[in-house]
């Protein structure tokens, strides 16, 4: 059975890899990975159905869980790690489960992603609700971790979303929205962290980063939700208050500290002349939309 899957199939253009020199096996490599990011265009229509739904969702008070096996289960709960910091939103809000648990971030469990019930359970334990969604993730796209995930949030009526490297897979069958990237054979068969691993990054990066946009957490192309917690990001959301006001980074300082550090308000209350209770009540009735609260001035 797995001998047929696209993932598990001999790659014809690392034939003899073994054998080269390490300049001509880091070219291999190259080439083949210049390969990944053509068949995550391909899927755009359907990523872009994807984040629709998930922004229609989140906009109702419902959550984004993300949840996988081995390397595709790793990848979910990195983009879910990324969220808060990024976006300032809520822990709570993306999350990353993986079989085995935390314990198999950095240690192999392949053992678990063999039981369709672990996944069920797993959701249930973190709350998962018919409000919410779910992306199941598995570069073969027959996990049974994961497809146990999937109907269990298929029977309390949330959205599913897959994401496979195979085509026509179980896993895109299952769910109400496939995205299937299909980079091919890897570099050495069977090891999908290498090009199915990046396609589903890149998948995911899109996929969270659109919906973030959409929720509005950007301004322009701007992180504006970022939480100056730290000399860098201090320096980076001053910037970000520069640029979007069009103020030297002295007055962005002055907005910012008087904003009680958060940019979006800065961002207003430099633009409008606002002060700092007004600019936070427009932002409020423009849901937390800069742009928005700019027009409705």
């Amino acid at each position: 059975m797995l001998e047929k899957l696209l993932t598990e199939q001999p790659n014809p253009a690392s034939e003899g890899i073994e054998a080269l020199s390490p300049e001509a096996i880091l070219r291999i490599i190259n080439a083949e990975d210049r390969k990944v990011a053509e068949a995550v265009g391909l899927e755009i229509p359907h990523i872009a159905q994807a984040v629709e739904a998930v922004a229609e969702r989140l906009e109702r008070g419902g959550r984004l869980f993300y949840i996988g096996a081995g390397a595709s289960g790793r990848l979910g709960v990195l983009d879910a790690a990324e969220c808060p910091p990024t976006f300032n939103v809520p822990p709570e809000l993306v999350q990353g489960l993986i079989a085995g648990g935390e314990a198999a971030l950095s240690r192999a469990t392949e053992a678990s992603e063999d039981d369709p019930a672990l996944g069920a359970r797993d959701l249930l334990e973190h709350g998962f609700a018919a409000s919410d969604a779910l992306v199941g993730i598995a570069a073969s796209g027959r996990t049974p971790y994961v497809l146990g995930a999937v109907a269990k949030a298929r029977e309390l009526g949330a959205l599913t979303i897959g994401i496979s490297c195979t085509p026509g897979s179980e896993l895109s069958r299952a769910v109400h929205i496939p995205i299937e990237p299909l980079p091919g054979p890897e570099i050495l068969t069977g090891s999908t962290r290498m090009k199915a691993g990046t396609a589903t990054k890149l998948v995911l990066n899109m996929l969270s980063t659109a919906v973030m946009i959409r929720l509005g957490h950007v301004y322009g192309n701007r992180m504006v939700n970022v939480q100056p917690r730290n000399s860098k990001l201090l320096d980076r959301a001053r910037r970000i208050v520069a640029e979007a006001a069009g103020i030297d980074e002295g007055r962005a300082a002055e907005f910012l500290s008087r904003s009680g550090d958060t940019v979006k308000v800065a961002i207003l209350m430099a633009r409008m002349g606002l002060g700092r209770l007004e600019a936070e009540r427009r932002l409020a009735g423009a849901g937390g939309r800069v742009s928005e609260a700019l027009k409705n001035g």
